[in-house]
């Protein structure tokens, strides 16, 4: 349904957008994830059409972005980060301004109003001022915006920016629901956003595509485990010892409360120094309250690869499989 392939944009010498690639299959939901000045809003600008490429492909719905435009963004439904909104109209008012600038007229607008009203959960609020609402019904304003000429596409820029808890948790459930039946790329830099919805990941910075993959396999591919522990002693007590154990690769240390160290151990698959630390506090007398395997999560791969700048190899369904 999306497909990039070598998008660049510069502004002036910076290169907001580096030869990135991707594909978008249908009835995905997948998120762009990456630290702010990343180019993820770039790269769905030109996407939607907003802006020009400076140089590469790319298509929606199979229509090409760049020479027929028109009906490539005929297929995408686009909230932007910011909402342009009215805020002195109606909810089903600015909706029904909206629909005829998607040329549905008569009873074809009133029932994508409607149609667009239920699935964003606004019924309730169809005729109140756009401005006396929340941040989070405003947002869903914007999808049922986005949603009026039913597109196959929705393209989304951080949809949960500035929500609160229960705003945020609205709104992932209902993109979440809108993923039944629509293909869905969503930008985020909030990490627990894109495991709860997303089945893929896309990970930029610096405007290149750094690795892709499921959730899943992203974590399997960081090549390390993490051991736990937490210590009465001074980090230079333990950190060489700790170091020389087998398996190990790195380690982050945290100071704790009541003269306690934490301890992140890294160390490559297969490797289990638990042993090894348990013998090491008993024979020096070391206090040791905690030791345990700690589960990689997305925001270690996030932060491993983007402070590396190092690209992680992805391989596709076929070869994991093997």
């Amino acid at each position: 349904m999306i497909k990039v392939e070598n998008l660049r944009k510069d502004f002036g010498s910076i290169k907001a957008v580096d030869n990135i690639s991707f594909d978008v299959d249908e009835g995905e939901i997948v998120g762009i994830l990456g630290p702010n000045g990343a180019g993820k809003t770039t790269t769905m600008r030109i996407l939607t059409g907003f802006i020009p490429a400076t140089a590469g492909k790319a298509s929606v719905a199979g229509f090409d972005v760049f020479e027929d435009s028109m009906r490539a963004r005929s297929s995408i439904g686009y909230l932007p980060e910011s909402v342009p909104l009215y805020l002195d109209m109606r909810v089903d008012e600015y909706l029904g301004f909206r629909a005829g600038l998607h040329d549905i007229s008569g009873k074809s607008r009133k029932e994508a109003v409607s149609r667009a009203l239920e699935k964003c959960w606004l019924t309730d609020v169809r005729s109140r001022i756009i401005g006396t609402l929340s941040k989070g019904y405003r947002q869903r304003v914007g999808l049922a915006d986005a949603l009026l000429h039913d597109p196959p596409i929705l393209i989304l820029d951080e949809p949960t920016v500035g929500l609160d808890p229960n705003q945020i948790r609205q709104t992932r459930n209902l993109i979440k629901e809108l993923g039944k039946n629509h293909t869905i790329l969503i930008s985020t830099h909030i990490l627990p956003e894109v495991e709860m919805v997303c089945n893929r990941v896309i990970i930029v910075s610096k405007g290149r595509v750094m690795a892709q993959d499921t959730p899943e396999r992203l974590r399997n591919q960081i090549g390390r485990t993490a051991i736990y522990a937490e210590l009465r002693c001074q980090k230079s007590q333990i950190e060489d010892r700790i170091r020389q154990f087998s398996g190990v690769s790195d380690l982050d240390f945290k100071p704790l409360e009541d003269g306690f160290v934490g301890v992140d151990v890294y160390v490559s698959p297969g490797a289990d120094p638990r042993l090894d630390i348990f013998r090491m506090a008993s024979e020096t007398g070391i206090e040791m309250r905690e030791l345990h395997i700690e589960n990689i999560t997305l925001e270690d791969v996030f932060v491993h690869i983007t402070t590396s700048e190092r690209e992680v190899s992805t391989k596709c369904s076929e070869e994991v499989n093997q």
